[in-house]
């Protein structure tokens, strides 16, 4: 003789799927709407600015905090991964997907997004334009803001002349050529002359403008970031790959 038993546990729960209709309140939804003014945790947006890249729907021209060299070092870290596909690391818009064909992207060094105001790239970023999709999903509200501020010190760069590199510097490009090489380091002299577009000059504070990127990733992201994505962003060199 043979028995047989079957166990449901928690297989079936006492609980209404989403949209599931109720017959306990009035309207027949199990879905209750939210009370009114009601925020999530981590939802609270009172600055339009920072979240939204305008305030009464025109783009700042501003940034939303005082940027620090850590700012712009992530910045540069998040460009060289979100950006530079299509823009290229210059930012002129010639990055290894349009080589293969994909559309081409803009170049942040012509006349018109040189004047754009701050807000137009946060805006670009979050919700897409033309081609390019929404970056919302991938990107922090906060990185958005270090990405434009780091776009800034690539327009700068692209922009710069001779008589803005620091007298020192300047001889040591003039005797050794284009291929010379100038370490910059914190206390080197070798710091932008330049005043930076008036978009950074007039936020709460202009940032720094940041050293060559040696594929060091601040400690501020370290914590945040997967090891997986932490190991992809390092150059080879610094993975133990021989070159």
């Amino acid at each position: 003789m043979a028995s047989v038993a079957c166990r449901d546990d928690m297989h079936n729960q006492p609980k209404y799927k989403p949209l599931r209709a109720s017959d306990f309140f009035g309207d027949r939804r199990s879905a209750r709407p939210a009370i009114e003014d009601t925020v999530a945790r981590g939802y609270l947006r009172i600055d339009e600015a920072r979240y939204t890249g305008k305030v009464a729907g025109t783009d700042v021209d501003y940034f939303p905090w005082k940027m620090t060299k850590d700012d712009m070092v992530l910045g540069e870290y998040r460009f060289n991964i979100y950006c530079s596909p299509c823009h290229s690391r210059l930012g002129d818009g010639n990055g290894l997907i349009v080589q293969r064909g994909y559309r081409h992207a803009a170049s942040y060094h012509t006349a018109k997004l040189i004047a754009a105001p701050a807000g137009h790239f946060f805006d670009v970023i979050t919700n897409g334009y033309g081609a390019m999709p929404s970056y919302a999903s991938r990107i922090p509200v906060d990185d958005r803001w270090r990405i434009i501020a780091y776009i800034r010190a690539l327009q700068l760069s692209q922009a710069a002349k001779v008589d803005d590199v620091p007298a020192d510097i300047r001889q040591k490009l003039e005797s050794e050529g284009p291929t010379a090489e100038v370490r910059v380091d914190q206390d080197s002299t070798a710091r932008f002359a330049a005043s930076p577009p008036e978009s950074v000059v007039q936020s709460p504070g202009h940032p720094a403008i940041p050293m060559p990127y040696s594929g060091v990733i601040p400690p501020s992201y370290r914590s945040q970031a997967p090891k997986s994505e932490i190991a992809s962003a390092r150059p080879a060199k610094l993975q133990g790959v021989k070159q």
